[in-house]
C-alpha cells in the first residue's frame, strides 16, 4: 500500500512539474502536442542486491513521456517500479523511482538512453531476520537514487526491444557504510502510443 501511494505520489509530481513547460510549448508551437510521445515498458530483471551476496528475480515495469527532440537529444520524464518475484536468500529488493531520461537520436532502430532517477526503496530480509552489529534487521526503508544505461531497438513503429542497465544507491543499509550498491540487468518490451507520431 505504501508501495502504491508513493508511485502515485511520484506520477503526481512528474506530470506537475511537466504541466507549465508542456503548456508554454504548445502555446508557442501549434505543432509541439505532435512532438509529445507517450511509451510504457515492463521487462524481467535480474538483481545483484549488494548485500553479502544477495540476488533477486524480478519485475520492471514503467512509463516516460517524451519532450520535443533537440538536434539528436530528446529529453524524457520516467517513472518505473521494481519487484522482486524470486526474493532470494539475503534479501529483497523493491522501489519505486522518477526523474529524468535522455535519448540519443543516433540510429534509425538503435535508440541509446541515459536515465538519472530518484525514489524510494524496500529491502526486506530473508525470513524476516538480518543480524549486524548484534541487531536484527526485518526490513529496511530508505531513499535510493540511480543512474542507468540502455538502448531501445525499434521492432514497429509502436513497438521496442528494450536492454537496460541500472545502478542504484541505498541510502540507509545494515553495513558498515551504512549504504549499499546494487546493480540491476532488464531485458524487455516497450509500446508507443501513436498521438506522437514516430521516432524521429
Amino acid at each position: 500500500m505504501k508501495h502504491d501511494k508513493a508511485l502515485l505520489t511520484l506520477a503526481l509530481l512528474l506530470a506537475t512539474l511537466s504541466w507549465p513547460w508542456v503548456a508554454n510549448a504548445q502555446a508557442a508551437h501549434p505543432t509541439a502536442a505532435r512532438d509529445l510521445q507517450l511509451s510504457v515498458f515492463g521487462g524481467l530483471t535480474g538483481v545483484f542486491t549488494g548485500l553479502a551476496g544477495g540476488k533477486n528475480f524480478s519485475v520492471t515495469a514503467g512509463g516516460d513521456l517524451a519532450l520535443p527532440a533537440w538536434r539528436s537529444i530528446r529529453p524524457a520524464l520516467e517513472i518505473r517500479g521494481t519487484y522482486p518475484v524470486d526474493r532470494g536468500l539475503v534479501d529483497s529488493q523493491k522501489s519505486v523511482e522518477g526523474g529524468l531520461r535522455v535519448d540519443f537520436l543516433l540510429n534509425h532502430r538503435i535508440h541509446p538512453y541515459a536515465d538519472f532517477l530518484f525514489g524510494r526503496g524496500q529491502m526486506n530480509y530473508y525470513q524476516d531476520q538480518y543480524f549486524f552489529n548484534n541487531e536484527v534487521y526485518g526490513l529496511t526503508t530508505t531513499y535510493i537514487d540511480s543512474a542507468g544505461l540502455g538502448f531501445d531497438y525499434d521492432l514497429s513503429d509502436h513497438l521496442s526491444l528494450k536492454v537496460d542497465a541500472q545502478a542504484v544507491r541505498w541510502g540507509s543499509a545494515p553495513t558498515t557504510s551504512g549504504t549499499i550498491y546494487s546493480t540491476a540487468g532488464t531485458l524487455g518490451v516497450v509500446y508507443r502510443f501513436g498521438f506522437g507520431g514516430g521516432r524521429r
